[in-house]
């Protein structure tokens, strides 16, 4: 058995999962800027005691090696042609940074000049701290931890007053494989991935209740199943058990009055054949026509009411079909029995375009009338909505015109009367089960044929709706085409 977890552990998962991730990636990031801190740090402070060694002629510091130029480097050097020095990169980008003298201890205190050779930038002097009584060690710290915040391993050579030039060799203190790891960027992605991983499963808990909804709202249209079986937490289970449950209710109920209506059909089918039988032995044809009427009545309203819960209970399955051909099936019908319908084929249809940056004016597209339109439906169930309709347009009218119209999202079937004289609002409020109109005497029926059609277009996804048109009132019957 899976196992399942309720919607509440769920979201204190995410909730805590969202806190360790964002802890990892600050805890990179500071980590990470604590590191840099201190290989800056230890740059500047190697530059300032590098600064005093070459002054009072002492070791360097741990990591820095100071070793004299050869002659022909010197030349090189004293004519400013550093370019030219053994060891230089090819295409040497020059920063030469002139230190002056502390202006308070110029009797110990020397002039020192740097020349940085490097393959890939001009290192920015202007950025380097500077304040009033900053000695001449704390610049040259200031250059070197300038130096340690970029790779790119530079040539340095450096001259001390008057004192020969002499090669600056510390990789160590500002090369490149002596800057730590870099890990805010990783910091950065990491907390963008881990809070995408999240979102994706909260949008995923989400989406398990919206498309169960979506299974469930076109559940009739589509035929949908007997029952569901949806993935997702503990509380979609409980509600998707409760639909179940309340489907099996609603399935058994309205098996249960199909089986009532039809029994009692077939048990009215013995007494109303022998009332038959019975009548026919009147001799008053008056009273027999009234009786068989009777008898015609009441097994028709049994039929009716049995066509309307079938059509509640939904039992046709689905299937892709042409509305045209269908269409044109049940006007075929009628006007074989010598009825007044007609099938009115769609007019070609001009679409204009989008502009275009290639033409001043819009281009257009035609949309054949004569196209076919297929939908996803039942070809029985919407055979006898048509029928109803056409039946009602005749009763209430001189002709039926039958028309199609449609779209990428739905299809219309338009059934127009002609000479009624009830109006759209009139013929609505006949869409309730058992409703007639005024006319009750001289029309046939028993006022479940507008229900039935709406019930069948709501299987469909759609609706039926009444219009006023010139000659009479218009029913239109919008199904989904999907």
């Amino acid at each position: 058995m899976k196992a399942l977890h309720s919607l509440r552990a769920i979201v204190s998962g995410l909730v805590l999962a969202a806190f360790v991730a964002a802890a990892v990636a600050v805890g990179l990031w500071m980590q990470s800027t604590q590191n840099w801190k201190s290989h800056l740090a230890e740059a500047q402070l190697a530059g300032t005691t590098l600064y005093y060694a070459m002054q009072n002629g002492t070791a360097p510091p741990e990591g820095v090696r100071v070793t004299p130029l050869s002659a022909v480097d010197q030349t090189h050097a004293e004519a400013g042609a550093f370019h030219q020095i053994s060891g230089a990169p090819n295409g040497a980008r020059i920063t030469n940074v002139p230190i002056l003298a502390d202006a308070l201890n110029r009797i110990t205190s020397k002039p020192l000049t740097l020349a940085i050779l490097s393959p890939d930038l001009t290192y920015r002097l202007a950025g380097l701290p500077h304040r009033d009584g900053q000695t001449a060690a704390e610049t040259t710290g200031a250059v070197l931890r300038l130096l340690a915040s970029y790779c790119s391993d530079p040539v340095v050579v450096a001259q001390m007053g008057q004192a020969p030039w002499v090669r600056i060799d510390g990789a160590p203190v500002w090369g490149c494989d002596a800057a730590p790891v870099d890990l805010r960027l990783p910091a950065v992605l990491f907390a963008i991935v881990a809070f995408g991983i999240l979102i994706t499963i909260a949008l995923n808990q989400s989406s398990d209740f919206a498309r169960f909804a979506a299974q469930l709202r076109d559940r009739r249209r589509v035929g949908g199943p007997a029952s569901y079986d949806l993935p997702g937490p503990q509380e979609l289970q409980d509600i998707v058990a409760a639909v179940n449950s309340y489907l099996e209710a609603e399935r058994a109920q309205l098996a249960n009055r199909a089986a009532v209506l039809s029994g009692v059909s077939h048990d009215l089918g013995t007494p109303a054949t022998r009332l038959r039988l019975r009548t026919a032995l009147i001799g008053d044809a008056d009273l027999r026509g009234k009786l068989d009427a009777d008898i015609d009545s009441m097994t028709g309203m049994i039929e009716s009411v049995l066509t309307y819960t079938r059509a509640e209970m939904n039992v046709e399955e689905p299937r892709k079909l042409s509305l045209n051909a269908l269409i044109d099936a049940v006007v075929t019908d009628y006007q074989d029995m010598g009825r007044a319908v007609s099938f009115r084929a769609a007019q070609d249809v001009v679409m204009q375009g989008g502009g275009s940056v290639f033409m001043s004016r819009q281009g257009q597209s035609v949309m054949a009338g004569d196209r076919q339109i297929t939908v996803t439906g039942r070809p029985i169930a919407l055979q006898r909505a048509m029928a109803n309709l056409i039946d009602n347009a005749l009763k209430y009218g001189r002709r039926a015109t039958v028309s199609l119209e449609a779209d990428a999202g739905s299809a219309t079937i338009i059934v127009e009367d002609e000479g009624s004289d009830s109006s759209a609002k009139d013929i609505e409020a006949l869409l309730a089960p058992f409703q007639r109109g005024e006319n009750t005497a001289t029309i046939d029926g028993y006022g479940l044929g507008l229900t039935i059609v709406a019930t069948i277009a709501h299987l469909h996804g759609g609706t039926l709706s009444f219009e006023d048109t010139a000659v009479g009132v218009s029913a239109r019957l919008l199904i989904k085409r999907g």
